[in-house]
């Protein structure tokens, strides 16, 4: 006890008189240490980079007109990794998945960075809470306020910075120049130096002399009002000698065309624009020509895989790098503001050519992506514009790198299930468009796909043994968005999975391995409450996995899942009478309480069962197993029918034992069918080359099962246009009332 107090009192007192300065001795060792850490690495960075530029004669030849240590920021990519150089983290995440605001770096930090990329490999993806979200905004790689910062720091910021840290800003301007640099609302005047020297190495007889007058018009042109001879003269300059004066001016008019009606006091805009033919005018040239006039001034060149690269060390791309982005900023803001579909498909087919020039500022290129993807999954876009604005996308995963890449993979993913919380027959549509499309995405890059998928499907998992331990996260589970992942990357595996592709690629796809856990994760959802009210769940997910079986020759064992639905309290007892419509199973995942123990909705679960078992049959029609195969089916299905027959009370939906008795007559019939091919083979069981060859070049409509099926599709086809007729027209007979309501109501 003596001791303990002793050592307490002698604590007391070093708090007192001296940690303070302990603390602040150590800061200023830690600030000294930092400091000559960075000195080293620069020193480190230097001394590589003079072995890249050694000559044959062994001096260092650096580039003309160059300071030294700026040869990182200036060389192509190519060089940049040739050299050996420390690649810089630009936009890290902090311990709180926020990108670090700039100001000074934390000691310890890199080490940081390293320890908590090393565990995110091998721990558990954190699951939300949220009912309805599957994708969280740190899983898809976006937040807020990473954004507010996308496009670089003010002018302010900067003089702020260098006044009150000046260390740091020359550290940001040699490792870091994007986060500096850009400015939205640049004047762009180190244009006209280099638009001089091109205009006389163009025109070399004409003096570029400039008279008073001349230089007045040039000022009065800041605070004139923009007319059409202007946009003209600007527009004759583009085609006929790509001038960058007026591709600067071009750029500055559409600058203010974007930010039309917007008033800023700090950065006020330097023409006003009132015509609406004129708003027109500087659109339609800005769009159409100053990507024509960045191709002829920095050419675009593409390597044989299709990579696209742009010169990014010479002086002229320095120099135009600002209009670049002032003007792919200018696209931005005014994509926020258009609503004519014409309009904005002509503004993102004018991204396209852009793109190899914003692959080198990563920061303005993720504000792009979440730009472009928007217009691509909101469900208020029109088809033609998603088509367009997936193009864009696309074109930017063949021409970029992998960091761009997995960028794009984020926010596709996320932006198709953002907008797929709400499904109905208004919206399925697009629904479907946009996990078409994005599907296509992962055959483009299959080793990175590989990853962003496992990590995709493994949060299902994860979701899935929650929802098990815990019952009342079930909702996390069964919900619109978890059953479109699952059917999304039934979409993924099933466009890139299949022999054909496979044939075509010459190896197998890498995406392959993904086939058992989806199959698993699914399985397990579909049969996690068996109860009736989530029988359209069930389908929805039985129909993934008949793609995925169907296009990559995969056996899924799903005879039993639709067994079970029959085998259910509720197909057995007798239904109630309802006037109810009939459920649409393709936008319903959950069935409402009213429909329960009704007659329509036995009949619609029995029409289900029996579709979707003649679907998992046809697949296998022509297996040489296919007698053994179907026998425990076509028991069970008897046993149900007599057992139907010889209930007093209960369900005798005659209807529905219609359908299964010629289900099973079917069935019999093509097992008897392959039972009279096979008795003419010579091969036994393990030649599996001829086992697999078995009437392999037999077309599948010619088997029993194949007819059936193809008659029964043409007729479920027919009747739903029938439906889907019958709904539009009571849709517009709605709308005529409610809209004669609202007349009413006004007169």
């Amino acid at each position: 006890m003596g001791a303990s107090k002793k050592n307490a009192k002698a604590t007391k007192k070093f708090e007192q008189k001296h940690l303070g300065g302990v603390l602040e001795r150590r800061k200023a060792v830690a600030k000294i240490k930092q400091k000559q850490q960075i000195k080293e690495k620069k020193q480190a960075k230097r001394a590589k980079d003079d072995e890249f530029f050694k000559g044959a004669d062994g001096t260092v030849k650096r580039p003309a007109n160059k300071k030294p240590g700026t040869q990182g920021t200036e060389m192509s990519v190519d060089d940049f990794f040739k050299g050996g150089f420390e690649i810089l983290d630009k936009s890290a995440p902090t311990e709180n998945g926020k990108t670090a605001a700039l100001g000074k770096r934390k000691r310890g930090e890199a080490n940081a960075r390293e320890e908590t990329s090393d565990q995110s490999d091998g721990s558990d993806v954190d699951v939300s809470d949220n009912e309805e979200d599957v994708v969280t905004d740190s899983e898809a790689g976006f937040s807020d306020e990473e954004d507010e910062e996308d496009l670089g720091m003010s002018k302010n910021a900067m003089a702020a910075l260098a006044e009150k840290d000046p260390e740091f800003y020359k550290f940001l301007k040699e490792n870091d120049p994007e986060a500096l640099d850009f400015d939205e609302n640049a004047s762009l005047d180190e244009v006209d130096e280099l638009s001089g020297s091109d205009e006389e190495d163009e025109q070399p007889k004409k003096k570029q002399k400039k008279g008073k007058k001349a230089q007045e018009e040039e000022v009065d042109d800041s605070a004139h009002e923009l007319t059409k001879a202007m946009v003209a003269k600007w527009e004759k300059a583009l085609n006929e000698t790509k001038s960058l004066k007026a591709a600067k001016q071009t750029v500055i008019a559409f600058r203010c065309a974007a930010h039309l009606n917007e008033e800023d006091e700090e950065n006020p805009q330097r023409y006003s624009i009132k015509n609406p033919e004129v708003f027109h005018n500087i659109l339609m040239v800005a769009l159409k020509l100053i990507p024509e006039v960045l191709n002829h001034h920095l050419p675009v060149k593409e390597s044989a895989a299709g990579r696209a690269y742009v010169q990014t060390e010479t002086k002229k791309f320095k120099t135009l790098s600002n209009l670049i982005k002032s003007f792919a900023a200018s696209i931005i803001r005014l994509l926020g503001t258009l609503s004519d579909d014409a309009t904005v498909k002509l503004t993102l087919n004018a991204l396209q050519p852009l793109l190899p020039y914003l692959l080198s500022f990563r920061k303005l290129l993720k504000v792009l992506i979440k730009t472009i993807v928007a217009f691509w999954s909101q469900p208020a876009s029109s088809d033609s514009t998603r088509i367009t604005a997936f193009l864009v996308i696309r074109r930017l995963m063949v021409v970029s790198d992998k960091g761009v890449r997995e960028a794009v993979f984020k926010a596709a993913y996320r932006g198709l299930f953002d907008n797929s919380k709400h499904t109905n027959h208004n919206t399925i549509q697009g629904i479907n468009l946009m996990k078409n499309s994005a599907a296509e995405l992962w055959g483009l890059d299959q080793s990175l796909g590989y990853t962003t998928a496992f990590t995709s499907i493994r949060q299902l998992a994860i979701h899935l043994r929650n929802s098990i331990i815990n019952n009342k996260q079930v909702h996390n589970v069964y919900n619109w968005q978890f059953v479109h992942a699952l059917d999304f990357w039934s979409c993924v595996l099933s466009e890139h999975c299949s022999p054909l592709k496979e044939a075509e690629a010459g190896k197998e796809s890498q995406l392959k391995l993904l086939i058992y856990p989806l199959v698993q994760v699914t399985l397990g959802v579909l049969r996690l409450i068996p109860t009736a009210i989530y029988f359209p769940l069930r389908f929805q997910l039985i129909r993934s996995l008949l793609r995925l079986s169907r296009a990559t020759d995969t056996y899924i064992p799903l005879a039993s899942c639709l067994l079970e639905v029959l085998s259910s309290a509720e197909m057995k007892k007798a239904p109630k009478q309802s006037t109810l419509k009939p459920l649409d199973f393709a936008v319903a995942y959950k069935a409402p309480k009213s429909y329960l123990r009704t007659r329509v909705y036995q009949d619609g679960v029995g029409e289900q069962v029996v579709e979707l078992l003649s679907e998992f049959f046809v697949l296998w029609a022509k297996s040489i197993a296919f007698p053994e195969f179907s026998l425990p089916v076509v028991i069970s299905l008897k046993r149900w029918l007599k057992e139907a027959r010889k209930r007093s009370t209960g369900n005798k939906n005659g209807k529905l034992g219609g359908s299964l008795v010629l289900l099973v007559q079917k069935l019999e019939a093509n097992a008897k069918f392959i039972e009279e091919r096979r008795a003419k083979v010579e091969f036994a069981p393990k030649d599996r080359a001829q086992v697999e060859g078995f009437l392999k070049d037999l077309e599948v409509e010619r088997t029993p099962v194949g007819a059936f099926v193809v008659g029964q599709r043409k007729l479920r086809e027919e009747r739903r246009k029938v439906v889907e007729e019958a709904r539009k027209a009571e849709e517009g007979k709605r709308r005529e009332e409610e809209r004669e309501a609202l007349q009413g109501g006004g007169g």
